[in-house]
């Protein structure tokens, strides 16, 4: 899209009980270097094109299942930059989507369903990585992110993935396509 940018508001959806998968990831990247203190699994979904405010666009998701369930998820949603999600020291963060597969037209339909608006809805999962500072951090992602054989790399397959991860405070949008290149993603 040329000129101005359509407004973007993202919903970071987190699972209330503990995420299997990211405990799992967890233990292989703890063996790969031990100075990893956690890991986390979020549900990344971006909205372009609402006119909504973030405060409307909540209240539209926390009244349906279509984009996440709130019996078993979280979700707070982020309209502007710098970030409103907090950031702690010690922590980086990488977005993982699948190549081509990271729309969600149902989502996009449902919306128009409900609004009238006409929006794209794209998700990713944001992994978060803890440690002592945010250089360990920034490290540990750098060796985690990009799977390069057994031994190493372990978030992001590039032959079927793409990543984003930035040393900055956290994009909008964060998920971008060949056409809108980020300035981090995998390999084709």
């Amino acid at each position: 899209m040329q000129g101005r940018q359509s407004p973007v508001l993202q919903a970071w959806i987190t699972p209330r009980a503990d995420d299997p998968e990211a405990v799992s990831a967890l233990g292989v990247a703890r063996a790969a270097d031990a100075r990893l203190d956690g890991l986390r699994r979020i549900r990344l979904v971006e909205i372009s094109g609402t006119q909504r405010d973030a405060a409307a666009a909540e209240r539209l998701l926390h009244a349906s299942t279509q984009v996440y369930n709130p019996h078993k998820e979280r979700c707070v949603i982020r309209s502007t930059s710098p970030a409103t999600v907090s950031t702690s020291r010690g922590i980086a963060r990488v977005a993982v989507w699948e190549r081509g597969g990271e729309r969600r037209t149902a989502a996009e339909r449902w919306w128009l369903h409900e609004t009238g608006e006409t929006v794209e809805v794209r998700e990713a999962t944001l992994w978060e990585l803890a440690a002592a500072t945010p250089e360990v951090a920034n490290g540990i992602r750098a060796e985690l992110t990009l799977l390069r054989d057994a031994r190493h790399g372990l978030l992001c397959n590039p032959w079927s993935q793409e990543y984003r991860a930035l040393d900055v405070d956290d994009p909008l949008p964060w998920i971008v396509t060949p056409a809108n290149p980020p300035e981090t993603r995998g390999a084709r």
